[in-house]
């Protein structure tokens, strides 16, 4: 009797495990019943995709111990997996699935299998679209943009600061290369801030995780490129600083980084190939004593791109050489390298609904990587848009890598946008030199004329400074006034433009120039206690209000002035200290003057007749006085001057 007990118990238990098998294995869409979901895998990247894109693979990275073993299967209409991957470490496999275009949305199990009884099961899901692609609207030459460093900006969740999980710990204001608190609800919180000066487009630096040791606020070391940092908060936060942006017209563009990761990325601890990284062999041979000295790192020779002399040598040592010691350069040669970071670009536009990508040191990856990357994100969102960083003062590199130039070596780059460090220095140098033949207000004409190099000037992005150089107060000596020319003639220019967040009340790094740390202040009024804040006005500065306001009325102007947006360009070569430049469309005119001269200044207007304005009324921006365009006008101070025919 016992014995049949006990058979009867172990039938019943098989039975039921049975039922849980076919259960999990329940992957039909045709059935009523909901698959149970299962996770028994530690990681599948990207955690979920969405149905509709013209691109219909999808390449999974699985990783799990030992799953190099296991063959995989899906039973979901509209999914099939075409070919699964086994790679150099035993604990990945790379599944290529295609996904119909007919595919409905819904959550399906993965099973891995290794024999009849060592099974893992893996829900996964398929999402359907928000938006049409088309939809997707990428910043543009109407886009005011304000660059922040979140660490930095302002800690609106002191609670999220520090985690025992992570390797670098606490927050330290003190130290201006140690964490200082800032987060995403910090930027949130005062997205009325940012709008009401006139912006229409944030930029903040990567907000990925970076666990690293130290130096992690910068976020430029990624160490997981689907998840969120936790000291700047959640997926969730994220997405609704994203949407909170979109319903005040407002677009979210994404810092990312696809030449290098973190040295504490997951996966270096267990790399699938043996050439995911450049010079993996060195790293694997040397890591016990990784230093500054054993790294191999870039040449930052970034020429090699475009010289037609360069040694496969010199462009080797830049493209594959580490950004830094604790900073793995990504090989994008590596087709399932190339896939992830693509996919994951991706991945962040459909989910946050993003309106750009700043894509850094643009010209360090293999450059036909770069250009299938674009390329396929572009095919996906043909209004959407992405700004590579060339930091060079040579406008034949930086239109090199705009997409429709006719480079003599055919390379098409498909990016819309790249970054004008010429102007941005060209602009520096012409308002602190002397007025020569050759300097001053010149410098700066001829840095515009260079415009006939660029395939779209409009789509340029400039600026006054960023968070990799000093301050463009500092640059400028600290004078208001110069400060001042340099930021109305960046936002009147043909171009699209971008502030760092601070420059509006003329934050500056003079203790220490050019030091990372001191460019990167805290924004006053960011953290509970601050004795100044910048965001209320409270207890701040005549001086540093007097620029918010000035900045507040640029950007404001600039909002709504379609001849800046996008209408034609005029200007006349500077003399007797001031450069006229004009813009026009249909229903406006604006004229933008330079004037270098300390004392009042007749200037001469027969020489601008082309611009049609004599006898038409036109309207200071700044001081909102009204003058009449006829035989002179009076310029009262050295300064910028900024005039509309919209009254």
């Amino acid at each position: 009797m016992k014995k049949h007990l006990v058979l009867i118990t172990l039938f019943s238990i098989l039975l039921v495990s049975s039922c849980k098998e076919k259960s999990k294995e329940s992957l039909s869409k045709d059935s009523n019943e909901p698959i149970v979901e299962v996770n028994d895998v530690r990681r599948v990247e990207p955690p979920f995709w969405w149905t509709g894109f013209k691109n219909t693979s999808l390449q999974l990275l699985v990783k799990h111990s030992g799953i190099g073993s296991y063959n995989a299967e899906i039973s979901y209409p509209g999914v099939t997996i075409e070919k699964v991957h086994t790679a150099d470490s035993p604990n990945y496999l790379f599944l290529d699935l295609k996904i119909s275009e007919t595919v409905q949305p819904g959550k399906f199990n993965i099973v891995f299998s290794k024999d009849s009884t060592s099974k893992l099961f893996q829900t996964y899901e398929l999402k359907a679209r928000e938006q049409k692609a088309e939809d997707v609207i990428g910043f543009n030459s109407s886009d005011a943009i304000y660059l922040i460093t979140p660490d930095r900006f302002a800690n609106s969740n002191p609670n999220n600061d520090s985690f025992e999980q992570l390797n670098e710990k606490g927050i330290d204001r003190k130290n201006n290369y140690a964490r200082h608190g800032g987060d995403i609800e910090g930027i949130a919180s005062h997205v009325d801030y940012i709008k009401n000066l006139g912006f229409t487009a944030v930029w903040p630096s990567p907000l990925l995780t970076n666990d690293m040791p130290s130096g992690s606020y910068h976020g430029y070391a990624i160490t997981d490129y689907y998840q969120v940092d936790p000291r700047f908060g959640t997926l969730e936060e994220y997405k609704e600083l994203a949407s909170k942006l979109e319903s005040n017209n407002m677009k979210l563009i994404m810092d990312q980084v696809a030449n290098h990761c973190g040295l504490e990325h997951w996966w270096m601890k267990d790399l699938p190939f043996k050439d995911w990284v450049n010079y993996q062999e060195h790293y694997e041979q040397n890591k016990a004593n990784w230093s500054s000295e054993i790294v191999k790192r870039s040449s930052h020779r970034r020429t090699t791109n475009q010289d037609i002399y360069a040694s496969k040598t010199d462009k080797k040592e830049m493209t594959d050489g580490w950004f830094v010691k604790g900073m793995p350069d990504l090989n994008q040669r590596n087709p399932f390298m190339a896939k992830y970071l693509i996919q994951n670009s991706i991945w962040w536009i459909e989910y946050l609904k993003l309106g750009g990508i700043r894509q850094d040191t643009y010209p360090y990856p293999d450059k036909d990587f770069m250009s299938d990357w674009a390329g396929a994100i572009m095919k996906e969102y043909p209004n959407f848009n992405i700004v590579g960083e060339e930091w060079s003062s040579n406008p034949l590199l930086i239109g090199y890598w705009q997409d429709g130039q006719k480079n003599t070596d055919g390379y098409d780059s498909n990016l819309r946008s790249t970054m004008d460090f010429a102007m941005q220095e060209k602009i520096v140098a012409g308002l602190k030199n002397k007025e020569t033949w050759g300097t001053g207000l010149k410098e700066i004409y001829v840095a515009l004329a260079n415009d006939f190099h660029y395939k779209r000037p409009l789509d340029i992005l400039v600026f006054p400074d960023n968070h990799d150089m000093s301050r463009i107060f500092t640059q400028l000596n600290g004078n208001i006034v110069d400060t001042k020319m340099a930021l109305s003639y960046l936002a009147t220019i043909p171009r699209t433009f971008q502030m760092y967040y601070g420059t509006e009340i003329l934050m500056n790094d003079f203790d220490k120039p050019g030091d990372h740390g001191l460019i990167r202040t805290d924004f006053p009024g960011g953290w509970n206690g601050d004795a100044v804040n910048a965001f209320t006005g409270e207890n701040l500065s005549i001086e540093k209000k007097e620029m918010q306001n000035y900045i507040s009325k640029l950007m404001n102007f600039r909002k709504h002035s379609k001849a800046i947006h996008d209408g034609k360009t005029m200007h006349f070569a500077p003399e007797k200290n001031t450069y006229v430049l004009s813009r026009f469309s249909d229903d406006e005119t604006i004229v933008h003057i330079l004037n270098k001269n300390e004392q009042p200044f007749d200037l001469k207007l027969d020489r601008f007749n082309e611009l049609g304005l004599d006898g038409k009324t036109l309207k200071n921006v700044f001081t909102g006085e009204t003058i009449t365009w006829s035989n002179t006008l009076t310029l009262n101070h050295k300064g910028s001057y900024l005039f509309t025919t919209k009254l």
